[in-house]
């Protein structure tokens, strides 16, 4: 079998607005879509959330999730969204396996459900809720390290063509978002995101001198001011830890006034 898999990170937006017509989401929800236009269909699903973190790298394994609201004060069409998407446990329990090969401890959720990390880009990008998803959460440490090797660990998935959504958002300074424009927060959320470029996609970087970009992060221009907390900035660590090469494309787009980043790489696998 011939292997393709589609990694790509997003700046997945504010709770539920991309879904009800906000206009400080339309630059990513036309991203999104442009990405369905180009990418293979994939056979299967897997999404790393912010919303999610667990002691260990924890998979759902229901049979049909059903949707975690993890939002609050929106109308009420916003608890009223669905996206009855199956579940994939025979691939969860296949990650599970390849994490504990690696030596990372791993363990899979029959119960919970799917997070608005999952369904509220989803839905945007398939939405008639056709392919098996599986959510693998992040690890509460918060180990940039941690996740990178989590990505590593889940090469060569047995799965022909695989998409695997890292959904988080590449500027999260809550405070910032709501406090105004001022030219010192474009500054600072400018120097970052070429940073963030820089990393991802710079060929003239080795993959080690990548990893360990990734793996300190902190040390970024500005970069506890864009990430006070790092949940929504890890997912690209697993993602780049899959892909383990620079991105073939990145894209900046405006979400909520501020400078946030996509990435996507492209990876042809083994053939068994």
């Amino acid at each position: 079998m011939s292997r393709h898999t589609d990694v790509l990170y997003i700046s997945h937006g504010g709770g539920p607005l991309p879904l009800l017509g906000d206009p400080g989401h339309q630059a990513l929800v036309t991203s999104l879509q442009g990405y369905v236009s180009r990418l293979r269909r994939p056979d299967a699903i897997v999404v790393v959330s912010a919303h999610w973190e667990a002691w260990v790298p924890t998979l759902t394994a229901a049979e049909q999730p059903e949707l975690i609201y993890d939002y609050h004060g929106f109308p009420d069409a916003a608890y009223r969204i669905r996206y009855p998407a199956p579940g994939y446990p025979q691939l969860a329990d296949q990650m599970r396996q390849q994490l504990q090969s690696a030596g990372i401890k791993a363990e899979l959720d029959q119960q919970r459900g799917f997070d608005h990390g999952v369904f509220v880009p989803l839905k945007i990008m398939y939405p008639a809720a056709d392919i098996p998803c599986v959510q693998l959460s992040l690890v509460s440490s918060l180990s940039a390290e941690q996740h990178l090797a989590m990505g590593a660990a889940l090469r060569n998935l047995p799965v022909a063509n695989l998409l695997v959504i890292g959904s988080g958002f590449s500027f999260h300074n809550m405070r910032a978002f709501f406090n105004g424009d001022t030219p010192q927060v474009e500054t600072m959320n400018q120097a970052f995101e070429d940073w963030l470029r820089d990393t991802c996609s710079n060929p003239a970087l080795t993959e080690v001198e990548r990893w360990q970009r990734l793996a300190h992060w902190e040390q970024a221009p500005h970069a506890r001011f864009c990430h006070p907390r790092e949940e929504h900035l890890l997912p690209l660590q697993v993602c780049y830890g899959l892909a383990g090469k620079a991105c073939d494309q990145h894209e900046s787009i405006e979400v909520l006034n501020r400078q946030a980043g996509m990435f996507y790489w492209a990876l042809e696998g083994q053939s068994d």
